[in-house]
Protein backbone atom coordinates (compact mmCIF):
# COMPACT_ATOMS: atom_id res chain seq x y z
CA UNK A 1 0.00 0.00 0.00
CA UNK A 2 1.16 3.57 -0.72
CA UNK A 3 -0.39 6.99 0.38
CA UNK A 4 -0.63 8.91 -3.83
CA UNK A 5 -3.55 11.16 -3.56
CA UNK A 6 -4.83 14.07 -0.96
CA UNK A 7 -7.90 14.90 -2.43
CA UNK A 8 -9.67 18.32 -1.78
CA UNK A 9 -13.32 18.99 -2.91
CA UNK A 10 -13.44 22.61 -4.45
CA UNK A 11 -16.09 24.56 -6.15
CA UNK A 12 -13.84 25.33 -8.44
CA UNK A 13 -10.75 23.23 -10.00
CA UNK A 14 -9.63 25.24 -12.58
CA UNK A 15 -9.17 28.55 -9.95
CA UNK A 16 -8.09 26.21 -7.44
CA UNK A 17 -4.97 25.09 -9.05
CA UNK A 18 -4.58 28.57 -10.32
CA UNK A 19 -4.16 30.00 -6.94
CA UNK A 20 -1.64 26.62 -5.71
CA UNK A 21 0.75 28.14 -9.02
CA UNK A 22 0.08 31.24 -8.10
CA UNK A 23 0.57 31.13 -4.08
CA UNK A 24 2.84 28.10 -3.34
CA UNK A 25 4.76 28.33 -7.08
CA UNK A 26 3.11 24.74 -7.55
CA UNK A 27 2.94 23.44 -11.19
CA UNK A 28 -0.14 22.38 -12.57
CA UNK A 29 0.25 18.84 -13.53
CA UNK A 30 -3.47 17.87 -15.32
CA UNK A 31 -6.87 19.12 -15.52
CA UNK A 32 -9.33 17.17 -16.94
CA UNK A 33 -11.41 18.32 -20.06
CA UNK A 34 -14.57 18.09 -17.96
CA UNK A 35 -13.03 20.82 -15.20
CA UNK A 36 -14.07 18.35 -12.28
CA UNK A 37 -10.66 17.09 -11.51
CA UNK A 38 -7.47 18.08 -11.06
CA UNK A 39 -3.51 17.92 -10.00
CA UNK A 40 -0.64 19.56 -9.13
CA UNK A 41 2.92 18.10 -9.48
CA UNK A 42 3.90 17.63 -5.92
CA UNK A 43 6.32 14.24 -6.01
CA UNK A 44 5.34 10.68 -5.36
CA UNK A 45 1.92 11.80 -3.18
CA UNK A 46 -0.68 14.05 -5.32
CA UNK A 47 -2.34 16.85 -4.32
CA UNK A 48 -5.36 17.05 -6.15
CA UNK A 49 -8.72 18.78 -6.21
CA UNK A 50 -12.23 17.26 -7.37
CA UNK A 51 -15.32 19.21 -7.99
CA UNK A 52 -18.26 19.04 -5.17
CA UNK A 53 -20.32 18.90 -7.58
CA UNK A 54 -19.07 15.38 -9.23
CA UNK A 55 -18.62 14.19 -5.38
CA UNK A 56 -22.53 15.07 -5.31
CA UNK A 57 -23.29 12.85 -8.50
CA UNK A 58 -20.80 10.14 -6.66
CA UNK A 59 -23.51 9.78 -3.82
CA UNK A 60 -20.85 11.89 -1.43
CA UNK A 61 -21.98 14.79 0.34
CA UNK A 62 -18.74 17.06 1.16
CA UNK A 63 -18.34 19.69 4.29
CA UNK A 64 -17.03 22.97 4.12
CA UNK A 65 -13.83 23.58 5.46
CA UNK A 66 -13.73 25.02 8.96
CA UNK A 67 -10.72 26.86 9.68
CA UNK A 68 -11.61 27.66 13.12
CA UNK A 69 -11.47 23.80 14.00
CA UNK A 70 -9.97 22.39 11.21
CA UNK A 71 -9.99 18.24 11.53
CA UNK A 72 -6.37 18.12 8.95
CA UNK A 73 -3.89 20.38 7.29
CA UNK A 74 -1.94 20.48 4.08
CA UNK A 75 2.16 21.51 4.90
CA UNK A 76 4.37 22.78 2.27
CA UNK A 77 8.02 22.85 3.64
CA UNK A 78 10.51 25.59 2.50
CA UNK A 79 14.00 27.80 3.82
CA UNK A 80 12.33 31.17 3.34
CA UNK A 81 8.84 30.59 4.93
CA UNK A 82 8.40 34.52 5.34
CA UNK A 83 8.82 35.02 1.66
CA UNK A 84 6.43 31.66 0.88
CA UNK A 85 3.99 33.65 3.16
CA UNK A 86 4.04 36.83 1.97
CA UNK A 87 3.45 35.00 -1.63
CA UNK A 88 0.78 33.32 -0.50
CA UNK A 89 -0.94 36.12 1.49
CA UNK A 90 -0.29 38.43 -1.93
CA UNK A 91 -1.92 35.45 -4.14
CA UNK A 92 -5.01 35.23 -1.76
CA UNK A 93 -4.62 33.19 1.32
CA UNK A 94 -5.76 34.26 3.94
CA UNK A 95 -3.52 34.82 6.94
CA UNK A 96 -4.22 32.68 10.11
CA UNK A 97 -0.69 32.44 11.68
CA UNK A 98 2.27 35.45 10.64
CA UNK A 99 5.45 33.80 10.83
CA UNK A 100 7.11 32.63 13.99
CA UNK A 101 10.08 30.63 16.05
CA UNK A 102 8.77 27.79 17.04
CA UNK A 103 10.23 26.24 20.32
CA UNK A 104 11.24 23.08 18.77
CA UNK A 105 13.51 25.12 16.23
CA UNK A 106 10.86 25.66 13.37
CA UNK A 107 9.67 28.45 11.58
CA UNK A 108 6.07 28.13 10.96
CA UNK A 109 2.56 30.09 9.89
CA UNK A 110 -0.86 29.66 8.56
CA UNK A 111 -2.72 30.31 5.97
CA UNK A 112 -5.86 29.30 4.56
CA UNK A 113 -6.41 28.57 1.06
CA UNK A 114 -9.64 30.27 -1.19
CA UNK A 115 -11.35 27.75 -0.68
CA UNK A 116 -10.69 27.53 3.27
CA UNK A 117 -8.41 24.81 3.40
CA UNK A 118 -5.87 24.98 6.16
CA UNK A 119 -2.04 25.45 4.99
CA UNK A 120 0.77 25.48 7.11
CA UNK A 121 4.26 26.70 5.79
CA UNK A 122 7.11 25.60 7.37
CA UNK A 123 10.89 25.21 7.54
CA UNK A 124 12.58 21.92 7.68
CA UNK A 125 11.83 20.49 11.30
CA UNK A 126 14.88 19.63 13.02
CA UNK A 127 13.58 15.12 13.61
CA UNK A 128 15.27 13.17 16.60
CA UNK A 129 18.38 10.66 15.54
CA UNK A 130 16.36 6.89 15.80
CA UNK A 131 17.20 5.16 18.56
Amino acid sequence: MIFRYTILYVEDVAASLAFYERAFAMERGFLHESGDYGELVTGATKLAFSSVKLMRTLGKTPGKPAPETPVFEIAFETEDVYAAYTRAVAAGAQPVQEVRSEPWGQTTCYVTDIDGYLVEICSPAQLPSPG
